[in-house]
């Protein structure tokens, strides 16, 4: 399945007047699990950062964790990079509307180049890791671009069940992932070896969650792969789908999973 084109699909429907990337950014956090996992986190780091923090999003996409980061508070200055040239200049356009450009700008970037120095006290990569081959040339970048005392948070699958696969004869959902997940060892392993101490990896979309994503994306990706027609359709289907999904996303933030196709990772740079 191809997921790119639909979320670029969707970026474009909800630019142009504030209130619809708003509304977007509102149903994202609304309805998917993974903000659901991160915003738990960076309530729980936001205690560590500085006042005036200065915050790298890494991939950062639409850019839904540069707004909910902007909001918590107004002395950290973020930087998003992304690969995708049309999302970055959409986000820029936003913001600048928003006047949050002096406190939150977007640049285009490849992580495999991206690199500055002992520069930025927080590095965020959500559902990024899965889609670079280089894997550990990245997290040294982000060793490096870290500060002394810096925190990297990573939301990516697990090789659980991530991509939705579970055996050898499973191919991943989604078409762009180059793997389809990280054990915890793996994981642990390769930010250890780029130079991260005090790593700390944590399941999350465990029973619960692996249902809600099931029915907020897995079940809509397959429709939209089929037809674009079914867009006119989807507002219906959240509107009968997103109660049940809101409670099973409450159940898995709440409990803690023995296995989940999702990994929560922490890891700090300590010198």
């Amino acid at each position: 399945m191809q997921y790119e084109p639909i979320k670029r699909s969707l970026g474009r429907f909800f630019s142009g007047p504030l209130f619809m990337r708003k509304l977007l950014y509102l149903l994202i956090d609304l309805l998917l699990l993974r903000t659901w996992h991160v915003k738990k986190a960076l309530r729980k780091l936001r205690k560590e950062l500085p006042a005036a923090a200065i915050i790298l999003d890494a991939g950062s996409g639409m850019g839904q964790y540069s707004w909910r980061m902007s909001k918590m508070c107004r002395g950290w200055r973020i930087t998003g990079i992304d690969i995708d040239n049309e999302q970055i200049e959409d986000c820029n356009n936003f913001f600048r509307k928003a006047g949050l450009s002096e406190r939150v700008a977007f640049r285009s970037a490849d992580l495999t180049e991206f690199r500055e120095s002992d520069k930025f006290d927080f590095i965020l990569s959500v559902d990024v890791m899965e889609h670079i081959r280089e894997d550990e040339h990245v997290f040294r970048n982000f060793y490096d671009s870290l500060k002394s005392n810096g925190t990297l948070l990573i939301s990516t699958p697990s090789d659980r069940g991530g991509s939705d696969v579970h055996d050898d004869k499973d191919e991943s959902f989604i078409g762009e992932h180059v793997r389809n997940g990280y054990s915890i060892s793996e994981i642990e392993r390769k930010l250890s070896g780029a130079g991260f101490n005090e790593v700390n990896a944590l399941y999350t979309y465990g029973k619960p969650g692996n249902i809600s994503w099931r029915l907020t994306m897995k079940v809509p990706v397959k429709m939209l792969n089929i037809s674009k027609l079914f867009y006119i359709v989807l507002p219906f289907y959240y509107l009968v789908f997103s109660p049940v999904s809101i409670i099973l996303n409450i159940f898995d933030l709440r409990l803690t999973h023995k296995t989940g196709t999702g990994l929560l990772v922490t890891a700090r740079k300590k010198q």
